[in-house]
């Protein structure tokens, strides 16, 4: 599986960074991946690696649409401010205001109404992780659950683990909530609100949620585990149901490279899909996590902060159906990181991720000033 780079050195050693992914990914056995860097809203450089579609021998390139897990939980987040800045909700709203579905919860720390917006954003609701409190392993299960119905008959069941607002612990059912709150308030599927309000606006024709389109199928990676020491594919869909606000997009690497230029406030749309100012509000710290390898982690509003020597990037992973994802951006600098592989089952790829972005705050994020 040899690798396609494209060079365009500034201060940093990229043939070092290339050399190290390209390394890990074979180490990994991983069917298929990318890591693209960006300077001032332009490729400066780029890895594609493999395969996204084993039995075809199509290679991973640019226009390759991978599945971006809980990366998709910053669109809800730029959601919830586009609502917010045109007066629909505030951030320290009560959840059940909106949803009073949630008052069926047992919160032993207080009332209900004291868990707001903000702290789904910030991930300190005290509800747990995973959206359903139990194990789904037979082929016939769906893979998430796919309607809302099926959440609220779950509420009478559900505890609040800790005091609301008092530590960040990551919760998939609490933006869920967001993502219902939109619905509510756009009287639109989150789906639609999603692609008439950030994808169309911003130009990623290449991104939609959850089945392909037919016309979009060669371009869609597979997914691949690793089995007998052979790469199994997965299948190239599968639908996130009633999760979808927490990782049902799939978008290629050009419409990804688009978000991180919003993001970066380098995009060329004459659509100004968010303020600055809400964007750097969805930046603040709110919550710190931990301080790991010299690197401090934090909570922002359903972004994450990484530090370490005194450069600071914001981001956010994903992690679903054997796509493991990435990226980070630096607004000082103009420049963002973004990376995906398509393959699991056999080697720790949380374990390669962490690692491949410990190895970029040494040999890249250095570089940004």
């Amino acid at each position: 599986m040899n690798a396609a780079a494209q060079q365009n050195h500034d201060s940093l050693d990229w043939s070092e960074i290339e050399d190290h992914f390209i390394k890990k990914a074979s180490d990994y056995e991983v069917v298929g991946g990318a890591l693209v860097y960006l300077k001032d809203g332009e490729i400066s450089e780029k890895v594609y690696h493999g395969y996204a579609d084993l039995e075809n021998e199509r290679r991973v390139n640019e226009e390759t649409i991978f599945h971006w897990a809980s990366i998709t939980k910053t669109f809800t987040a730029v959601a919830i401010m586009q609502m917010r800045d045109q007066g629909f909700l505030s951030l320290d709203d009560p959840l059940v205001s909106y949803l009073p579905e949630l008052n069926k919860i047992h919160n032993p720390f207080g009332s209900m109404y004291e868990i707001t917006i903000r702290m789904a954003l910030n991930h300190s609701t005290g509800l747990r992780n995973s959206t359903w409190p139990w194990g789904g392993n037979e082929d016939w299960h769906p893979f998430e659950p796919t309607q809302w119905e099926q959440l609220v008959a779950m509420f009478p069941y559900t505890e609040v683990e800790f005091e609301p607002g008092s530590k960040h612990s990551y919760s998939n059912p609490a933006i869920i909530f967001l993502g219902k709150i939109i619905e509510k308030l756009s009287s639109d599927p989150w789906e639609v609100y999603i692609d008439k309000n950030i994808l169309k606006p911003l130009g990623m024709h290449l991104s939609y949620f959850n089945h392909t389109p037919y016309h979009l199928l060669s371009k869609r990676s597979n997914s691949y585990q690793i089995k007998n020491d052979a790469p199994v594919a997965r299948g190239f869909d599968f639908h996130a149901g009633i999760t979808t606000p927490n990782g049902g997009l799939n978008a290629s690497l050009t419409d990804m490279i688009e978000y991180l230029n919003f993001l970066l406030g380098v995009h060329r749309s004459e659509h100004e899909v968010l303020s600055r100012t809400s964007i750097d509000e969805l930046w603040q710290n709110e919550l710190e996590i931990e301080e790991k390898d010299g690197v401090k982690s934090s909570a922002a509003l359903s972004f994450f902060l990484e530090e370490s020597n005194g450069i600071r990037v914001i981001g956010h992973t994903g992690t679903q159906f054997s796509y493991y994802s990435w990226f980070y951006v630096h607004p000082e600098s103009n420049r963002a990181v973004i990376s995906v592989t398509n393959t699991d089952g056999k080697h720790d790829m949380f374990e390669f991720r962490d690692e491949f972005t410990r190895h970029l705050f040494k040999n890249l994020f250095t570089t940004f000033e």
